[in-house]
């Protein structure tokens, strides 16, 4: 059963992220210490106690659709409401409509513990919370006072609705459209596919944000407009009038995150109450400008995306542990109990539990420092807030696409540390692995993430900006090889070695860049993104080291420096050697 690493998680965001130098530069309002710990403390009670029991019955049982009509895994109703009840759907939210205005930082930390708990039921929030932030930058006062305040407290949830059958992550090919009705609203017509708790019986209403070309729209994503599509029409007064022309199609039978109901939406397909066919919806922003609202939901989703993959390595990281504790196997080197050594006595065992945890670690802290820029970004003015947005830009897909990979490889090595065990579902090992297999997918691939990085995020100030990172990574580095703390081994010397290879490869892809060999910097791009993952990574654990006493860190530090990050060489001769014999060997894949 998943136990909240509270203590961890607090540890990160103060030690590692930036928390408690934001709070003592007086940045984060009146947010407290105090208050923070008691945030994270509830939130672990409730993930732990309350959401993580039911997880089994969600991906046994599932969401069930019947006749457009989806039906929630038993207790899951309640759980949501119970939850809605306890202020979270509003933590991060605006205060003028309900919220309590939080910083991302803890917004993304209870993230991490509702989908530790379970990740079908986590999921469904992030898109209410991703529709909110859209609609308070980009929509009008009418909408916003129509839609905000109850999707602030979570009695509506929201979704978002880019996919098409033809169009998946190239969104030029988008097809559903929308035509204006004369009077203010839009009708909407199309179908959408992949869409998240596109339906369910958690609230009474249902906001999809939809994107939609007008009839006179220019061509490609510079033709695409943004609207609000509520299941049920809203009247004057706030109360639920008609119901919408949008229904749910079919829902996917999927992988894993059986609970969370991945549906099939269909806008305008026919008659509804007698009315004329065409779903009505409201103009998000300006028309043709849809993209740009979008992207306001999608990159925080691409970080609540990214804690997803922590989430599940944290909790397939705890089963293991825990099962390789009471597993009893054969002879371990070093044992002096009576009879077989419980198999986390055995050297590949540990092996594979202290990469589960270093990877977590690694990926937890890069999603958390993610938040802080995104939080200093908001709380700054002038220079200081375009660094810092800078610096979210940098980090976020790194914090989506690594977190989500180690999500995956940390689940099956969890799988391997159960053995036999773990390939059946009575464990739970299987249904993490399961789960975690999505998360690289959605909310743009993990491919789309370091093409994002590479041509998008490495330019920003001329290249300025990423040197300036790594050379504060080369700070933390140099912290441990001049402190006088025992037990660090040839940390300070390898992790020196990553980031040098990290430089190395940062200036060859920014000059292919320059050089206009578009072709090959994408080639190395993926391998690219994992080297600056494990090379941050190696100087985010160093950080948490020096930060406290606590000689654990310290070992787990020199861990990952020791048997992990060496990796980061083989990945620089990846990225600027491997371009060609790529391209050459792909060009007999294509059959068209």
């Amino acid at each position: 059963m998943y136990r909240a690493p509270v203590a961890d998680i607090a540890f990160t965001l103060k030690h590692v992220a930036g928390l408690s130098s934001a709070l003592h530069a007086g940045v984060l309002g009146d947010l407290s210490e105090d208050l923070a710990d008691a945030v994270l403390t509830e939130a672990g009670r409730f993930a732990s106690e309350e959401v993580a029991p039911l997880h089994k019955v969600g991906d046994e049982v599932g969401a069930r659709l019947d006749k457009a009509v989806v039906t929630m895994p038993p207790g899951w109703k309640d759980l949501y409401h119970r939850w809605v009840e306890g202020g979270w759907n509003g933590l991060s939210a605006p205060e003028s409509h309900g919220g309590q205005a939080l910083p991302m930082m803890l917004g993304v930390a209870a993230l991490e513990m509702w989908n530790s708990a379970s990740m079908a039921f986590g999921i469904g929030p992030t898109l209410t919370m991703g529709a909110v932030e859209a609609i308070e930058k980009h929509a009008s006062d009418e909408l916003k006072a129509t839609y905000l305040d109850k999707l602030v407290s979570g009695e509506w949830m929201g979704t978002m609705n880019l996919t098409e059958p033809q169009a998946g992550s190239d969104l030029n090919a988008l097809r559903a459209r929308a035509e204006p009705a004369g009077d203010g609203t839009y009708r909407i017509f199309g179908s959408k596919i992949y869409i998240t708790y596109g339906e369910h019986d958690f609230t009474d209403n249902i906001v999809h944000l939809v994107l939609a070309r007008l009839p006179d729209a220019p061509a490609g994503t510079r033709g695409i407009s943004l609207f609000v599509v509520p299941k049920f029409l809203v009247n004057e007064d706030g109360s639920l009038g008609r119901r919408n022309d949008v229904f749910c199609a079919s829902m996917e039978h999927k992988l894993g995150i059986h609970a969370s109901p991945t549906c099939t939406m269909v806008y305008g397909d026919g008659f509804v109450d007698g009315e004329e066919a065409g779903a009505i919806g409201w103009l998000v922003g300006e028309e043709n400008r849809g993209l740009a609202c979008m992207f306001t939901m999608m990159n925080n989703a691409r970080l609540a995306v990214g804690i997803q993959g922590v989430a599940v390595a944290e909790t397939a990281f705890q089963r293991a542990l825990a099962y390789a504790n009471e597993r009893r196997q054969g002879k371990a080197p070093g044992y002096t109990g009576e009879g077989m050594a419980p198999i986390v006595h055995h050297p590949d065992v540990q092996r594979d539990l202290l990469t589960m945890k270093a990877l977590t670690h690694i990926a937890r802290s890069i999603c958390y420092a993610t938040a802080h820029a995104t939080d200093m970004a908001r709380a700054s003015e002038g220079d200081d807030a375009r660094h810092w947005q800078e610096r979210a830009n940098l980090l976020t897909p790194i914090a989506k696409a690594f977190s989500t990979d180690i999500g995956v490889e940390v689940a099956s090595l969890g799988v391997q540390v159960h053995g036999g065990m773990g390939y059946v579902e009575e464990t739970g090992a299987a249904s993490l692995y399961r789960d975690a297999r999505i998360a690289p997918i959605y909310e743009g691939t993990n491919g789309i993430q370091a093409i994002d990085l590479v041509t998008r995020k490495l330019p920003q100030s001329g290249g300025d900006h990423v040197k300036g990172y790594i050379a504060e990574l080369r700070a933390d580095i140099e912290a441990v090889r001049s402190s006088n703390r025992e037990g660090f081994g040839a940390t300070a010397d390898r992790c020196a070695a990553a980031l040098d290879a990290l430089e190395e490869a940062t200036g060859h892809q920014q000059q292919a860049l320059a050089e206009g060999r578009l072709e090959q910097a994408l080639a190395g791009a993926t391998p690219y993104l994992r080297l600056f993952a494990l090379a941050a990574g190696g100087a985010y654990l160093a950080r948490a080291a020096l930060a406290g006493e606590d000689t654990a860190r310290v070992a787990l530090c020199r861990f990952h420096a020791e048997n992990l990050i060496d990796e980061t060489t083989a990945l620089k001769r990846r990225v600027i050697d491997g371009a060609d014999s790529l391209l050459a060997a792909g060009a007999a894949l294509a059959t068209a």
